[in-house]
């Protein structure tokens, strides 16, 4: 794809926004890593991308997390951003390029305008509400979707917690009004959400039939006031879904608004499915703004055969993980292991297994072998391939079809597909190694030429696999680059062009070859 010119559309994708009720978990990074693989995916492409992620800090849920701490809402907010959710992202390297909190001045006046345009068109009328509420989802929920509990209780289907049962005095938005051009947009648009089991799902719940939706609340003070009736607050995810239109300059920067809107993807976990597949779109509809071009729901991380719960203590930190596996084989594992838009399980033990079956034994182990026997038999200098033959056209072949599947099933966002697709190369690497069997031509003087064609081979094979594996793997990445000396005949990694990446023979003759640290070392003992 050709490089696009400054005024051209930008590749936008985004993260839900956090909740800061606690610290960030693997699940919540997981969608974080996905995000960032997408938009360096892209950014490889030569394409304009804007990757914007942060945090939603209004709400009951917030407000009561604040009172059990002995905080105002606001420092409580600001201490989790600055302590935990802000470092995580350098802890899983995403490379954002913006960071939205709810409390931002930029989000909050630009909310109070967008939905007072819609009050003052007739949009939202004064009602009262009364059913049930999860406090955990910050949700109204149905009555036919409940659980029933003990004592008659019934409970939230997600956190399998008692909902409260409220009445109060609200301001509704007219929902019910956009069933059949919601409907129209599913058909129209077959991709608008994704996975096909979550398009069914929105579909099915859209033909139901949809009630008006309460977009305040009365009863706590911890929100946006709404501009028109300062006794009340907007409903927090009334404000949420805005910030994918404020960080992009609604109300403040139109320039930069025509240029990165409508997002191409939003990125959010099955259980806020409907907000961004309904209610949002809605919103954008009634407002007079173009909807988003997708919304991808993947699955739950599960551990223990459970969605992770920060309530149920199962809840684990990113950097539990990373400082004993490494951030790349943290991206690597949760983005390879798990189909994307399934629900996939952790566990150590299987981490463990594909660290060191794939990423040790796998990659790190042939970019050592391969760095190792250039340096060896051939001071360090990457020899010329005078011998080209049908093993090494059958691996110049693989590599163009490995490139072909990556790139559909990038755009596809079966993110595990693209991985694979690689893996699989690395391991016709391998298994050519494996039958070449450059160590024993070496000891042939007549066979040089046969020796230098096998390892500029598996050279060029690695370079080939630098690239494919940049937006997954940045830093070990970055290492193999730097080991074949690529940097000084090609120039950065990050410049290079996914879609050029299987035009076999770049890595010229003449580069100097290093070998450096083990990509991915042996595991530390973990008795905990």
């Amino acid at each position: 794809m050709s490089e696009t010119s400054p005024a051209a559309k930008s590749f936008y994708v985004t993260t839900p926004i956090y909740y800061v009720t606690a610290a960030p978990s693997i699940g919540s990074a997981y969608t974080t890593v996905a995000g960032d693989m997408i938009a360096r995916w892209h950014r490889q492409r030569g394409e304009s991308v804007w990757y914007l992620t942060g945090t939603d800090e209004h709400g009951q849920k917030v407000l009561q997390a604040a009172e059990e701490a002995g905080q105002s809402p606001q420092d409580f907010t600001d201490g989790l951003v600055a302590r935990e959710w802000q470092p995580v992202l350098d802890v899983i390297d995403a490379s954002n390029d913006d960071f939205i909190r709810t409390t931002d001045e930029r989000h909050t006046e630009r909310v109070r305008e967008f939905w007072q345009t819609l009050y003052d068109a007739g949009q939202v009328y004064e009602g009262t509400y009364e059913g049930p509420y999860c406090v955990a989802c910050e949700e109204f929920k149905l009555p036919a979707e409940l659980l029933d509990g003990a004592d008659g209780q019934k409970l939230c289907p997600i956190h399998q917690r008692p909902v409260d049962q409220i009445s109060e005095s609200n301001y509704f938005f007219r929902l019910s009004e956009y069933a059949d051009r919601l409907l129209a947009l599913y058909e129209d648009n077959p991709t608008f959400v994704q996975p096909e089991s979550a398009r069914n799902e929105v579909i099915a719940f859209v033909k139901q039939g949809l009630d008006d939706l309460s977009i305040t609340r009365s009863s706590f003070d911890w929100g946006i006031p709404v501009p028109w009736d300062e006794g009340h607050v907007l409903y927090v995810w009334i404000d949420a879904l805005l910030n994918y239109a404020t960080a992009a300059g609604y109300g403040t920067a139109p320039e930069t608004f025509a240029r990165t809107w409508p997002a191409d993807v939003h990125l959010v976990g099955r259980d806020i499915l409907r907000f961004h597949a309904v209610i949002w779109p809605a919103m954008l509809m009634a407002a007079g703004i173009d909807v988003p071009r997708q919304v991808f729901a993947h699955g739950w991380l599960l551990v223990g055969g459970q969605k992770m719960s920060k309530s149920k203590a199962t809840a684990i930190h990113p950097s539990q993980v990373v400082d004993h596996f490494g951030s790349d084989a943290y991206r690597y594992y949760f983005l390879r292991a798990i189909a994307f838009g399934s629900d996939g399980s952790f566990s150590w033990e299987h981490m463990t297994a594909i660290y060191t079956s794939e990423l040790a034994n796998g990659l790190g182990n042939l970019t050592s072998r391969v760095t190792a026997m250039v340096c060896r038999y051939f001071d360090g200098v990457l020899p010329e391939a005078t011998d080209h033959g049908p093993a090494e056209q059958a691996l110049a072949d693989q590599l163009a079809a490995t490139v072909a599947t990556a790139e559909a099933a990038v755009d596809r966002l079966a993110l595990h597909e693209a991985i694979a697709a690689t893996e699989t190369y690395v391991g016709a690497v391998n298994h050519y190694l494996a039958e070449q069997e450059p160590w024993k031509v070496a000891k042939d003087d007549a066979a040089r030429g046969r020796l230098a064609t096998i390892l500029f081979t598996a050279a060029e094979s690695l370079r080939a696999v630098a690239v494919l594996h940049h937006a997954v793997m940045p830093k070990s990445s970055q290492q193999i680059w730097d080991a074949l000396g690529a940097a000084a005949a090609l120039g950065p990694l990050a410049e290079q062009r996914v879609g050029d990446a299987g035009r076999w023979g770049q890595l010229p003759a003449g580069v100097t070859i290093t070998k450096g640290a083990s990509l991915f070392p042996r595991l530390a003992d973990n008795d905990d």
